[in-house]
């Protein structure tokens, strides 16, 4: 029998049973739709969360007190760490050899800018950075220009928004040249940045930057600081992140033998410490929706059954005719795929729509899983064949002369 008579007698079948088919398809599309729905997801928080941790510039890694990700117990331990201080920052920027750049960095959260009657949330974030450190963050000034060595060694009082803070002050234009207010300090705003959007639940654009010693004096000199370094090239990165790493060493020091006292990470080691954490979800969702889809394969093999012995006549009637075994079997089998991959398209449809509406909730960019897609398919069709093939190879040896005198 050629291919496409099969594929007919198998579509034929489907439809001649229209509610069962139904009943039978659910299963798969539930289990697809469970795969690919929450792949998606991932695939969308992953593709955000992937762009944010990519924040460092090319060849640049930093150096800090604390680590980005980390549990529980691992940042607990972390807090009991000596500070970074600014002058063992100094050190490092005056000994490298294989840097580009080195730029020291500090953070303060929570705070309030004023220009006038407006103001922001309590939740502006001050980084206090030197000329460098525009660079090795990646960031781009879109109006007026950047921090000069000048400001950062005599502490002007200067500052360049994010483009949430500008909007907020500045509806209708104007920040260059205005003075704003941090608490009780009066800056003269000389830039702006331009738009990165918001990353593992921060917001890159609201933030204010000052220059680093600037930001000391306010809120104090004993603060844990950030090193940012970028190689000279990519083939010198994993020397120049070593030679970091033992003067650090030998600044803080550390004992031999005993583990570093600080975290060094680029945007590969942060890339691949969440890819390691979504391996896991992954893994988890595929294990259930593999218990899904077998109570759904078991459920197609009970219907392929029923399905063989209501049409034993028949069976009986086409192995008169000429069949053979393998025609039976193949129609059989055929007919258990396609009901799986009618469910597969369903399944995959429908997931990629509800994995995307996690993308427009968080106005991420959608995304179509091509790979995880495929597998769907991959998998509804080995679902037909595992549970089709036994009540094929049942229809497939009924005795002709039974299967005409069965009522």
């Amino acid at each position: 029998m050629e291919f496409s008579e099969i594929f007919k007698m198998s579509l034929t079948a489907i439809r001649s049973n229209k509610l069962r088919s139904a009943l039978t398809l659910l299963g798969i599309i539930v289990g697809v739709f469970s795969i690919i729905g929450v792949m998606t997801a991932v695939q969308v928080l992953q593709n955000s969360i992937e762009d944010g941790l990519s924040g460092l510039g090319a060849n640049t890694f930093q150096v800090q007190k604390q680590p980005v990700m980390a549990n529980h117990a691992e940042w607990h331990k972390a807090m009991k760490r000596k500070d970074i201080r600014y002058a063992q920052g100094m050190i490092v920027k005056e000994k490298m050899t294989l840097a580009l750049s080195v730029a020291l960095e500090s953070w303060k959260g929570g705070q309030t800018i004023q220009f006038g009657s407006l103001k922001t949330n309590p939740s502006v974030a001050i980084a206090g950075e030197e000329p460098d450190g525009i660079t090795t963050n990646n960031w781009s000034i879109k109006d007026g220009r950047s921090l000069t060595d000048d400001e950062v060694r005599y502490s002007s009082y200067v500052a360049i928004l994010g483009n949430d803070v500008v909007k907020k002050l500045f509806p209708r234009g104007g920040a260059i040249g205005s003075d704003i207010r941090i608490g009780d300090d009066r800056y003269r705003v000389i830039g702006t940045f331009e738009p990165k959007g918001s990353s593992l639940g921060g917001n890159d654009d609201n933030r204010v930057v000052i220059p680093l010693t600037t930001f000391l004096n306010s809120y104090g000199k004993l603060r844990s600081i950030h090193i940012m370094i970028k190689a000279r090239n990519a083939g010198l990165y994993d020397d120049c992140v070593e030679e970091a790493r033992m003067l650090l060493r030998t600044i803080r020091n550390v004992a031999p033998g005993d583990e570093d006292d600080f975290t060094i990470f680029s945007n590969d080691s942060l890339i691949s410490t969440f890819n390691d954490f979504t391996k896991y979800v992954k893994l988890g969702v595929g294990f259930m929706s593999f218990i899904s889809l077998l109570a759904a394969g078991i459920g197609i093999m009970n219907i392929m059954l029923v399905s063989v012995t209501e049409r034993t006549r028949e069976i009986g009637i086409r192995k008169a005719l000429g069949a053979r075994k393998s025609n039976i079997l193949s129609q059989f089998i055929t007919e258990a795929i396609v009901l799986c991959q009618i469910g597969g398209v369903a399944g995959v449809g429908l997931g990629i729509l509800g994995g995307n509406i996690t993308a427009l909730a968080l106005n991420f960019p959608p995304v179509f899983p091509i790979d995880w897609a495929i597998i769907g398919f991959a998998i509804t069709s080995f679902v037909g064949i595992v549970f089709g093939v036994y009540p094929a190879w049942k229809a497939a040896n009924l005795d002709p002369i039974d299967s005409l005198r069965y009522e």
